[in-house]
């Protein structure tokens, strides 16, 4: 059914559950994307919200965990501009060309996502492909 599939994850709860949503989808001949985004803040000069060793470090765990149950799996760690996760991922799935983005999300209610601004919520908004949110 989905023949590229881009699983984002930041190593929450939300993202496990991800994790397993995204390998129960391939058919014959899927592929999986995992992918973090790195978020940076820029004021003077550039200061990361996370170290970048972690996010690579994720992302190999990932693939790792989705090889042994023997998918096609490939890994990507990107840095984004602080607020710019989400058209980091939508710029990802489609250069990956995805059927399917999958990802996880805290659960917060649409007005409580309208002000924090979520990162699901402007996915979801915005992909030009089917979207799969876990909690």
């Amino acid at each position: 059914m989905y023949k590229h599939i881009l699983l984002a994850v930041d190593g929450s709860a939300s993202s496990a559950r991800a994790i397993e949503a995204a390998a129960a989808l391939p058919n014959s001949g899927s592929e999986i994307l995992v992918l973090h985004i790195r978020e940076i803040e820029v004021t003077r000069g550039e200061h990361a919200k996370e170290d970048p060793d972690h996010a690579v470090h994720l992302v190999d765990q990932v693939v790792a965990d989705l090889r042994g149950r023997g998918l096609t799996v490939t890994g990507e760690a990107k840095n984004a501009t602080a607020g710019q996760v989400a058209p980091s991922i939508l710029a990802a799935a489609k250069e990956f060309n995805a059927d399917v983005i999958v990802m996880g999300t805290r659960g917060l209610s649409d007005f409580a996502a309208l002000l924090v601004g979520s990162v699901a919520h402007k996915v979801i908004n915005h992909a030009d492909c089917a979207v799969l949110i876990t909690r």
